[in-house]
């Protein structure tokens, strides 16, 4: 299992070095979104070799800059942000995680990580998005995606899934069906 998904991950550099992918031609006008599946069972190992594509797309020898987003980071950060991250570690010991769970999903919304991450996002060519199952339930891949859009027209964007991508419909970890994302392609469609 473990050589599969790094066969695939091996495929990532050549694909995302061409300018065919960093101008998104060939997908018909439609925005440069791509999902990178895989087993979630393989998530230190994806977490790795993204590490590994950063270095190597960032060095100084290459024509591309990439900038990560781990979505449960940017959520912290969001939390800070608005002064409330302490507030939601004593509502959580005091109320529990499900009352947390409620009292944040609709402060923090999917257009305010769109927002930061578009801000962040300036002077790079390309966008990983990564921390997709630890920054659940408190916010839906496809929301996010959703809420990109109207901020990256033409720059990529790669998301390292912990689940399934059938090229219209998410499950994460295999299990949580997403409502179905279908301005996506498949990053790397053999498996």
């Amino acid at each position: 299992m473990v050589n599969a998904v790094y066969e695939r991950l091996q495929k990532i550099i050549d694909k995302v070095k061409t300018e065919k992918f960093i101008e998104g031609r060939g997908l018909g006008n439609e925005i440069s979104y791509y999902i990178f599946d895989y087993d979630p069972r393989e998530e230190l190992v994806v977490r790795q070799y993204v590490q590994y594509i950063k270095k190597e797309l960032n060095n100084v020898d290459s024509n591309r800059k990439v900038m990560e987003f781990d979505l449960y980071k940017v959520f912290i950060e969001l939390l800070k942000e608005e002064d409330v991250f302490e507030k939601i570690i004593s509502l959580e010991k005091e109320s529990g995680k499900e009352y947390v769970l409620n009292a944040v999903t609709p402060f923090i919304t999917s257009g305010m990580f769109a927002e930061k991450i578009t801000k962040e996002a300036e002077g790079y060519d390309l966008i990983f998005l990564t921390g997709i199952g630890k920054v659940y339930p408190f916010m839906r891949s496809h929301n996010i995606l959703n809420s990109l859009q109207q901020f990256l027209k033409k720059k990529p964007v790669v998301v390292f899934y912990p689940g399934h991508y059938s090229g219209q419909d998410l499950t994460l970890f295999n299990l949580f069906k997403d409502e179905n994302y279908y301005r996506a392609f498949p990053l790397v469609t053999d498996k």
